[in-house]
């Protein structure tokens, strides 16, 4: 028997129980009926012991391992969070903290934030996509002269299109003041200029053949989209000062105000946007708190409670909450025990992202830690599984190819969603 009748036959054989089964047919995929995604980036490790899976009090001085703060209980019976986080506590029935996702990635901040946004490991041979891209490459954007994928914070490969080329990589920016650098036109520019110039491109490009090259092809695309995004149009989206002045203190300060934007950007058509909140760190480590840092956690947790709470409430009010789903993340959380310096070190094995909105059936808390919040006790969840569960509530196939030139790539590395959060 040659290799290519050896191959034939254990496929054939392979198959053969599955079929005697009748287990042919795939299950039906699970949809649910999201447009957009929030999606919240807390860079440097948020503890999951220390928010959204409190457990016993722990001591720093007496190195006895357990929680940094005290807990309260929410809106869901048996469902706790941090003393920290009380304008969320009665928010949590549209919330759901996963407090089982896992990885093995733990000691390495750059590639477990690879890990988290691309939901797989580095390698060699492929450049993977982020979760954004994939998304604005499944749904495109949601309205007209807006980008698919926006993001609020410092570019950075593990946030872009990998092999699915730039056109559905993101537009960012740094500062909510203003809109994304090299977007308004200059100085000196006015209408009929622009015009004029947009004839000149227009004529250019008619004067030769097609690019054949595909980079260029991107390239081309690109200029096309920069285009209608310097249209007055979108750059309005970004005047805050047009909101409510009693609204934007809600929201707190610049990791606020970008939460703020994000919504505003939803309502102008944009698929999904990363709001970062590793910036301008009070504590001066941010969520990576190994030894005194973890002093101010405090007013980080207190930070991200207030701008999470206010865009829950402020996207249920404008009927938006259930069309939207927000997600925070991190690269892993952190564990019960304490370091040498009072801070926490880094535990991938067990640690909370959280869903809140987008149309699902919340319940407070999924999954169960043991009692440090140590080792996963049930329901576990993976990370292609925890991206299977975003792209399923956005009506995506989780299950599907996505292609590399020729190669079959898994859209989530096979995950599976969380089917308890979909009616």
């Amino acid at each position: 028997m040659n290799r290519r009748e050896f191959l034939t036959a254990s496929v054939g054989a392979a198959l053969l129980p599955a079929l005697g089964r009748g287990a042919g047919a795939a299950p039906p995929l699970i949809k649910g009926k999201a447009e957009h995604v929030i999606s919240i980036w807390l860079g440097g490790g948020m503890g999951q012991i220390d928010t959204f899976d409190p457990k016993r009090r722990g001591d720093p001085a007496k190195k006895i391992a357990g929680s940094y703060y005290d807990s309260i209980s929410t809106a869901v019976p048996d469902v706790s969070v941090c003393e920290h986080l009380k304008r969320t506590a009665p928010l949590m029935d549209r919330v759901t903290a996963v407090r089982t996702v896992h990885h093995d990635v733990i000691d390495e901040h750059a590639a477990a934030t690879n890990r988290m946004h691309t939901g797989r490991v580095v390698s060699g041979t492929v450049l993977y996509p982020s979760l954004g891209s994939v998304v604005a490459h499944e749904r495109g954007a949601a309205g007209d002269g807006v980008p698919a994928y926006m993001l609020i914070g410092y570019p950075n490969v593990t946030r872009g299109p990998g092999f699915l080329g730039a056109r559905h990589g993101y537009v960012y920016l740094t500062d909510t003041s203003q809109g994304p650098a090299g977007l308004a036109r200059p100085e000196g520019i006015d209408a009929p200029r622009q015009a004029r110039r947009e004839a000149l491109l227009g004529a250019l490009r008619g004067s030769g053949a097609p690019a054949a090259d595909p980079r260029l092809a991107d390239y081309e695309e690109a200029i096309d989209q920069s285009l209608k995004l310097s249209s007055p149009s979108f750059a309005r989206t970004f005047r805050l000062e047009e909101e409510k002045a009693e609204l934007r203190e809600r929201y707190g300060g610049e990791f606020g105000q970008r939460c703020l934007l994000a919504r505003r950007l939803v309502e102008r058509g944009v698929r999904f946007i990363e709001v970062s909140h590793n910036l301008n760190f009070i504590n001066g480590t941010g969520w990576d708190v190994h030894n005194a840092g973890i002093r101010q956690q405090h007013g980080l947790i207190a930070e991200l409670d207030t701008a999470f709470s206010t865009l829950i409430a402020d996207l249920e009010a404008r009927r938006l909450l259930d069309r939207t789903l927000i997600v925070i993340t991190s690269e892993f959380g952190r564990p019960p025990e304490f370091d040498s310096g009072g801070g926490r070190g880094h535990q991938g094995r067990a640690f909370t992202c959280v869903l809140a909105g987008g149309g699902l059936q919340h319940r407070g808390g999924y999954g169960e830690t043991d009692e440090l919040s140590k080792k996963i006790a049930r329901d576990p969840v993976s990370v292609p599984d925890f991206f299977a569960t975003i792209h399923a509530a956005l009506g995506i196939d989780y299950t599907k190819n996505l292609y590399d030139g020729d190669r079959p790539v898994p859209i989530t590395d096979r995950g599976q969603p969380i089917a308890a959060l979909f009616g």
